[in-house]
């Protein structure tokens, strides 16, 4: 990559997935009637509940086990999972917070030049693909990664699937594809 593609790229992890079980059985009816911020979804098995900081929402199953979306990193993550389980304790269960674990992390980036989708498919045929009756996007897929990075022709990524144990990571994933990007840089005047 030559200096004048040398810009920094802006990557926003704009959600992060993370599970963790409390080790007890919830009664959802309970939580339903006497929780704040709370939407019982009886006909799925589950209660909604929202906190406001961080802002998560979470998913609670009768089972103990409880998914939180929404926050933008792993500290964020954790620090609402360990509230949910303090405003289940204050409800009367026995909550022990126990296996915290980040399942999905998604990042956006936008890339300051445009992309020629089935160019950037052809000369990367076995790991990318692009099906525009489908999807406006080509998918790439890093396997060693464990990253899926969906390519649009804007130059906009959105890179899904990391476990995220650094931010670094992230960028990481984002420098990995650059060089193809590279190469099939497009100027916004040209056509597919």
């Amino acid at each position: 990559m030559d200096s004048s593609n040398d810009e920094a790229l802006d990557i926003i992890i704009t959600n992060v997935v993370a599970t963790f079980r409390t080790r007890c059985h919830l009664n959802l009816r309970t939580i339903a009637l006497e929780g704040t911020n709370v939407i019982y979804k009886p006909e799925v098995g589950k209660v909604l509940m929202k906190l406001r900081k961080p802002m998560i929402t979470a998913s609670i199953w009768s089972s103990g086990k409880i998914i939180c979306t929404g926050a933008t990193s792993e500290d964020e993550a954790k620090l609402g999972a360990r509230r949910l389980a303090r405003c289940l304790q204050k409800l009367g269960f026995k909550v022990r917070f126990s296996a915290f674990k980040v399942v999905n992390v998604l990042a956006v980036c936008s890339m300051p030049f445009a992309v020629n989708l089935i160019n950037f498919t052809k000369n990367n045929r076995p790991i990318a693909s692009y099906e525009p009756e489908l999807h406006p996007a080509a998918t790439y897929r890093i396997k060693n990664l464990k990253a899926t990075i969906q390519v649009f022709s804007t130059g906009s990524l959105t890179v899904t699937g990391i476990s995220l144990l650094t931010r670094l990571n992230t960028h990481r994933h984002i420098k990995y594809l650059t060089p193809f990007y590279v190469q099939l840089r497009r100027h916004i005047g040209l056509r597919d």
